[in-house]
């Protein structure tokens, strides 16, 4: 699977980390983070991630920032793009099951890092429900 991260300064250990688990599980990571704490803009992270996977250069995307939100809401002025904020495994199994989220955001200010890397894993091999969902789904862009 070929998957698209980015991160701001609050983000590059927990970048660092998902990385090395999911090239471990054999997917293909491209990396528009930056790797200092050094302040920078996260939406420029966030349109480069969101880029990838509404072009289908990705299949999915993570991105991370202090709050998961400011990098979000940049990610998600893509088309057919659906970031989703998660905080724990559960929320990100069911933004991919039920919302079809196509990236992920994590909160670095508010969650661990091994919390990150079980979301990042959960958010992967959850498939979308479809169904009764994908009515919604298809309500959500206005773009």
């Amino acid at each position: 699977m070929k998957i698209s991260i980015g991160n701001d300064h609050a983000g590059p250990d927990y970048k660092n980390a998902i990385v090395a688990k999911l090239k471990s599980l054999g997917h293909d990571i491209t990396n528009h983070g930056t790797d200092s704490a050094d302040s920078v803009d996260y939406p420029d992270f966030g349109h480069a991630v969101a880029q990838d996977v509404s072009q289908g250069t990705a299949d999915f995307g993570i991105v991370i920032c202090g709050t998961g939100n400011g990098i979000a809401m940049a990610a998600n002025q893509h088309k057919n793009v659906r970031a989703a904020v998660c905080w724990t495994k559960e929320i990100a199994e069911l933004c991919r099951r039920h919302n079809d989220a196509n990236i992920l955001s994590v909160p670095a200010r508010f969650t661990s890092i091994p919390q990150a890397v079980e979301m990042a894993e959960h958010f992967l091999n959850t498939a979308f429900e479809a169904g009764r969902h994908a009515t919604r789904v298809d309500k959500i862009a206005c773009k």
